[in-house]
């Protein structure tokens, strides 16, 4: 992401920012480049399509925030599962381990962070579907740059969701000045239920208007298939079984398939194959560090050798792979082993595993700090099978759910399931979903809760979770108080 610039729109804050995308008009990667400019735009800005085109494109840029997927989105989203520890060495960033523990409270740093970093990405689609309608601009262009817009919204609303419940359902940039409306600034939770409502409708919308594929040098931005793979999860936390198998066969006519070798897609070579259905791009930069911002892969990698060490493998994770499954040495990266480019990984390391998916060769460069070149894999055509398999087995076609299950089961050398009863399959699904996207999306501690096992899962790995309490993440006491009480508490916290 290229030098980031903050914008003023009758006083709501667009985040302007170039980013790893391809542009709409480039056929180099000097667009990537931008001097910062750093000043105020104003009622200047959303007046031409090359407006609509940068806005859109901060989207894409804020997905690469500190506050979006690093500490805040590892420590809620995977520190809390059963697949990883807090990692790194006791007392650094020992506010993790209340993560790890359970022991969250509403003040802790990393929920009000989390928070702020997707109601920031709301913010800029809303400032998008409120604005660029306005603009004289090609009307194809600005269609799909508005679907966009709304599949980004929808996917920050089920990260949302599914992190605390019922949040502010805000769907336009408020009105502020002579005209203002109290009641638009300050917006009470809405249910879960009108929340999800709204993500179905926008994913809907969005899937109606996105192009299936693009120009390679717009590779990265969101495609029907990606809408449509959102979708199809966002379906399956609401148990809408019969929507996830038609969702997911318009996903398999759209041309996905899983490529022969796992380990491949999560190499910087594997970026966007044929499995892939949207991913968070990453590029150094050379000479221009800010751009390249994410760090989800630093974060995680060898402390002492690539990274910071956070984000440890446990040994039950070690254990859920079958004798011969070839993710497991693709996903966890063992303290003294030599991978395949040829690093010895540091046999003094603090941690005895690491994120095989976060791993970046060392020949890479790292001129801007260690894997900004790693795309951060948020939704393949594996889990669009496993989707489609659990929600087949809920509709008795045992057939189908076979079929896919094996599908994803072969492709990583093991043997076929040959029949299982309704209640066998499904715990077999669940466990296929768990070691194929294990250290992965974030989606682990979030399938616990809907499947019901939470408190059975984590409790075993000696996490205090309390049932009825910790399946949601307290509301960020900060959040409550600029609210003024109007925002309410999750129960138990």
């Amino acid at each position: 992401m290229k030098n980031i610039l903050y914008s003023v729109k009758r006083n709501s804050f667009i985040l302007l920012s170039a980013l790893t995308i391809g542009g709409l008009a480039a056929c180099s990667e000097d667009f990537l480049d931008v001097e910062p400019e750093g000043e105020p735009v104003g009622a200047d800005f959303f007046v031409t399509p090359e407006h609509a085109i940068l806005a859109v494109n901060s989207i894409y840029g804020n997905l690469r925030e500190w506050n979006v997927i690093a500490f805040a989105h590892l420590a809620i989203t995977t520190i809390t599962s059963d697949n990883a520890a807090k990692g790194s060495v006791p007392g650094d960033a020992g506010f993790l381990d209340e993560y790890d523990n359970f022991t969250i409270t509403p003040t802790e740093g990393q929920l009000n962070g989390y928070w702020n970093g997707q109601y920031q990405a709301i913010n800029l689609t809303n400032q998008v579907l409120t604005n660029v309608p306005l603009i004289n601009m090609d009307e194809t262009l600005k269609q799909r740059l508005l679907a966009e817009a709304k599949f980004f919204r929808a996917y920050h609303y089920f990260n949302l969701v599914r992190t605390f419940g019922g949040v502010p359902l805000r769907l336009a940039v408020p009105v502020v000045g002579e005209q203002e409306d109290p009641s638009t600034l300050n917006l009470p939770r809405s249910s879960s239920e009108e929340v999800y409502a709204q993500i179905v409708k926008d994913l809907t919308e969005a899937a109606a208007v996105l192009p299936p594929t693009y120009p390679t040098a717009e590779r990265g931005r969101a495609t029907q298939g990606a809408a449509l793979g959102m979708l199809a999860k966002v379906q399956l936390y609401q148990r809408n079984w019969q929507q996830v198998v038609d969702l997911a066969n318009q996903v398999e006519g759209l041309g996905y398939r899983l490529v022969d070798d796992y380990y491949s897609i999560f190499r910087i070579a594997g970026e966007h194959n044929a499995e892939s259905i949207f991913e968070i791009e990453a590029q150094t930069i050379p000479g221009n560090c800010p751009a390249s911002n994410s760090q989800w892969a630093e974060v995680q990698g060898v402390r002492g050798q690539f990274g910071w060490g956070f984000v440890e493998p446990t040994e039950d994770l070690v254990n859920a792979y079958e004798e011969g499954d070839e993710r497991l040495d693709a996903t966890i990266l063992f303290r003294g082993e030599t991978t395949p480019e040829g690093d010895l990984i540091n046999p003094n390391a603090p941690n005895p595993r690491y994120n095989q998916k976060a791993y970046v060769p060392g020949f890479v460069t790292n001129e801007c700090g260690y894997a900004k070149d790693q795309n951060v894999r948020i939704l393949r055509f594996a889990e669009v099978l496993l989707m489609r398999a659990e929600a087949s087995n809920e509709l008795g076609d045992t057939q189908q759910a076979l079929a896919d299950l094996n599908r994803v089961r072969v492709r990583a050398g093991l043997d076929p399931i040959e029949s299982a009863t309704q209640e066998e399959l499904r715990n077999l699904i669940w466990h296929e979903r768990r070691v194929e996207l294990a250290l992965e999306n974030g989606d682990r501690f979030f399938d616990l809760v809907r499947q019901g096992r939470a408190a059975e899962v984590l409790q075993a790995q000696g996490k205090q979770f309390q049932a009825g309490k910790n399946e949601l993440m307290p509301i960020p006491q900060q959040q409550i108080i600029l609210s003024g009480g109007t925002l309410t508490q999750n129960p138990g916290y």
